[in-house]
């Protein structure tokens, strides 16, 4: 295989990415993952490269070209071709919710304006080739979603108990790490009561951990080696013992094709899938504290085999197989957050927003004007509780 070249994420000398620079770009890094590992989703490295006669090294095709709509009946999505996923709807969708609520948001915000907006307004659905309710592309673990808060009437802060544990709500997190960008404590925080709504345990808990990566991402001098520091820092149980040992292995590799073996090797004990994806084993996705989503550990691990070059880091992520479109829809968003959109190869990101007819762009820039706005709100609340606190302590 020849490896990708690298490029420098940013230019010796060049001004580090503005808010909505990294907003986008880390958006669309996202939406350009996700659509490259969609076409691969669920096969093991082998059998991505048997099917495309060496390493994917940019958009393909379905894996089934000749029969994608029946391949898989109970999903048959239009997935290749420069398609995004569920991935980057419910990304876009989670956008949506902050433009409308303009502020921090919780699990009220997702009963109160993601549900609504997955059942009652059609858009347009890449995968299917039409318009349609998200709902009706949406899978089954985020179909949970609005079955337990729309029909079932479930405390939104209790509606994810249940669910299957899986990156479900992860995936689609990076917005809550932009709209905190640069303090991942408090993304932290803000998307463990996001995902409450989805998801439990330790699903729950990677929601919190992927939006704390892309907080950190933002801060200006981050790198991929202080992105995972921080992901470490927060990170509770068996995430943090499975990003930890992932980190491990691939702070010693910085190629890709060397490191698929080996870091599925360092995640597997912590992984309830097994070694079958398409055979999960009778433990997969429950809810644990000594296990962890494989997806999220994986993205952090190759962002640092890739030194925080996008291609390099979300080929490795696509060409890891398995969970590979979310896997890299984690990766090409931290990517995006740390050094903006030029980090993402032009001719990647134009096709996709072409292929999918989507403008990939405006919800970046979107967020990023709610970003600054919160701040502000942010900015305004503190100064208030300085000034109660003074008068509590008498200082």
């Amino acid at each position: 295989m020849t490896t990708p070249t690298r490029t420098p994420t940013q230019s010796p000398g060049a001004a580090p990415p503005t808010l909505d620079d990294r907003a986008i770009g880390a958006l669309v890094g996202a939406a350009v993952g996700d659509a490259l590992g969609g076409a691969v989703e669920g096969w093991s490295p082998e059998a991505i490269a048997e099917r495309h006669g060496g390493r994917v090294t940019g958009i393909v095709e379905p894996f089934h070209r000749e029969n994608w709509r029946t391949a898989r009946p109970i999903a048959p999505y239009h997935k290749g071709d420069g398609h995004v996923t569920d991935d980057t709807l419910m990304t876009h969708a989670l956008v949506r919710v902050y433009q409308k609520v303009r502020d921090h948001i919780d699990a009220y915000a997702v009963a109160d304006h993601l549900v609504p907006d997955l059942i009652g307004t059609p858009r347009w659905i890449p995968e299917l080739g039409a318009e349609a309710l998200p709902l009706q592309r949406i899978f089954l673990a985020e179909k949970w979603i609005v079955t337990r808060i729309h029909y079932g009437h479930v405390d939104p802060r209790e509606a994810g108990v249940g669910n299957i544990v899986n990156c479900g709500a992860a995936m689609y997190m990076a917005p809550v790490g932009l709209v905190n960008a640069g303090h991942p404590a408090a993304a932290y925080a803000e998307a463990l009561d996001v995902a409450g709504a989805h998801q439990s345990s330790y699903g729950r808990e990677a929601a919190g951990v992927f939006a704390a990566a892309v907080a950190a991402a933002c801060a200006p001098g981050a790198t991929p080696d202080s992105v995972v520091a921080q992901a470490l820092a927060l990170a509770k149980d068996g995430t943090r013992a499975a990003i930890d040992a992932v980190a491990h292995v691939a702070s010693g590799l910085d190629d890709f094709e060397a490191a698929l073996g080996p870091l599925r090797e360092a995640v597997a004990p912590f992984d309830t899938v097994g070694p079958e994806y398409r055979n999960p084993s009778l433990g997969a996705r429950r809810p644990s504290r000594l296990h962890a989503i494989e997806e999220l550990p994986i993205a952090l691990g190759m962002l640092l085999v890739g030194r925080g070059d996008f291609r390099h880091t979300v080929l490795g992520s696509v060409n890891y197989g398995r969970d590979c479109d979310s896997i890299a829809t984690m990766s090409g968003a931290l990517v995006g957050a740390l050094a903006g959109e030029s980090a993402v190869p032009g001719e990647w990101s134009e096709e996709v927003a072409r292929a999918s007819r989507l403008d990939l762009r405006a919800p970046g820039a979107a967020l990023a004007a709610v970003a600054r706005e919160v701040f502000a709100r942010d900015v305004e609340r503190r100064r208030a509780h300085e000034a109660a606190f003074a008068a509590i302590a008498g200082a």
